[in-house]
């Protein structure tokens, strides 16, 4: 295969038979994230260098190992946005949203780019759903922050997740957790790896989030949560009361301190043991210095970022069944020029009413239309050809049943959605006993499973 036909090495297509799914999966996050009070928020792919080196932090891999990073023409250092936070935080200081009422909640989805070596769940253009939530620093925001992600995990049917909590403490309390690990790190200098003894001296707790150390060099480093002042103590016990009120369940895991430098106090990933190496499917935490750190005021946040490939892997590792592209509610097979223009009319009026519709365009005959009618799984075939024109009647076939039914032209035209949803009704009470039906909104359940936007 030539180079220009070959996708990029980390990179992926998501073709027409996958994307009905991610749609749904994207769909169901902005509806859930919308429930929880978030707006969506859109920014663009690059930003200046100098704020991911500010934000992310100069000592992580990120920043060290990661960024795509340019010149432009103006001799402006750029970077493809490694991650959603940095770029909106700085679009909530660059326009002002501190003064709106708080907390001020937005929502994004988006692609990021970190050039790494790819593998499942690792892609070096991938994409992140992420919410970030400014303006207050209780921990009870901390706890709905956790509860959002875990209701999008309990509604898409994702078992085996392992939600994994710590607190880093504050800035403050954390210079003397600082100190104890650079003693212990520096006593076991000469079995760190080269980036390790660099980060020793500038920035110790990133050590830990090091893949190459040994585990049990790690094991028996220093446990933040022993140097946590008695404010950071109160805020991570009020996280767990309302994780607990909530009835979400938890493992505190100390060696927890995310891989990039702007979390402050809790820090929290869900892990699946589904998808193999990358396992964190969501991760994220409080940063409650980043808008100070960027220029603004001092304003506490919050948020996680969510990858979207490797929650659709653990969908897919665990069998999770997605709806998929809905197939045309019509198709219009055509004999002659006549009937062509005929149908052309048709679903283009049909198509204005929301119908998702068919017609031929390639000029196939009769047999290879209906061919093509099956192939793409359409609900309802309709053949128009000389006999149908001069009488003004078409034939309608109803596909799953096989069931027919003779209506007038204007009528496809002008009644076809509620022919199709009638059909649709009777199919699925055939399904259903009486007391199955009880209680059930039919309008409602068949226009959210049909093609088209009724």
């Amino acid at each position: 295969m030539s180079l220009i036909t070959k996708a990029i090495k980390g990179t992926q297509d998501t073709l027409p038979e996958n994307s009905g799914e991610l749609r749904f999966v994207e769909s169901t996050l902005a509806d859930i994230a919308r429930n929880y009070g978030f707006r969506e928020i859109r920014t663009p792919v690059f930003e200046h260098t100098e704020l991911f080196d500010r934000s992310v932090g100069d000592t992580t891999d990120v920043v060290q190992k990661e960024m795509y990073t340019f010149n432009d023409k103006g001799g402006r250092s750029i970077t493809l946005r490694p991650e959603g936070t940095a770029g909106a935080v700085r679009a909530f200081l660059e326009h002002g949203l501190f003064n709106e009422p708080s907390p001020y909640k937005v929502f994004y989805q988006t692609s990021c780019y970190r050039y790494e070596k790819p593998q499942a769940g690792r892609l070096r253009e991938f994409h992140q759903f992420g919410v970030e939530c400014f303006g207050t620093g209780d921990a009870s925001e901390d706890a709905e922050i956790i509860a959002l992600a875990d209701e999008i995990f309990s509604f898409l049917g994702v078992k085996g997740l392992e939600l994994r909590l710590n607190s880093i403490g504050c800035p403050e309390c954390r210079k003397d957790y600082q100190k104890a690990l650079y003693d212990y790190f520096k006593s076991h200098e000469d079995e760190l790896c080269e980036t390790c003894q660099d980060r020793l001296e500038r920035n110790p707790m990133r050590i830990l989030d090091c893949k190459g150390e040994s585990s049990e060099l790690l094991d028996n480093a220093p446990v933040v949560l022993d140097y946590l002042c008695d404010d950071c103590k109160e805020h991570f016990e009020k996280v767990q009361k309302y994780l607990k009120a909530m009835d979400i369940s938890y493992t505190i895991d100390p060696r927890i301190v995310r891989g990039l430098d702007y979390y402050t106090k809790t820090v929290f990933e869900f892990v699946s043991t589904d998808i193999g190496a990358q396992a964190t499917v969501c991760g994220g935490g409080r940063y409650d210095g980043l808008c100070s750190e960027l220029g603004g005021k001092d304003i506490p946040a919050l948020g996680f970022g969510m990858g979207m490939e490797r929650l659709m892997l653990t969908l897919a590792a665990q069998g999770v069944e997605l709806p998929k592209e809905q197939p045309p509610e019509l198709y219009i097979a055509t004999a002659g020029e006549a009937a062509s223009l005929k149908a052309a009319a048709i679903v283009h009026n049909l198509r204005a009413q929301g119908v998702y519709c068919l017609t031929d365009t390639v000029g196939r005959s009769i047999k290879a239309q209906m061919k093509f009618a099956n192939k793409v799984h359409a609900d309802f075939v309709a053949v128009i050809g000389v006999n149908e024109l001069n009488s003004g009647t078409v034939n309608l076939k109803y596909m799953p049943t096989g069931e027919q039914q003779v209506i007038t032209l204007q009528q496809l035209e002008d009644e076809f959605d509620s022919i199709a949803i009638q059909k649709s009704v009777a199919n699925l009470t055939d399904s259903m006993d009486a007391e199955d039906l009880k209680g059930v909104d039919l309008s409602g359940i068949i226009r959210g499973n049909m093609g088209g936007n009724h």
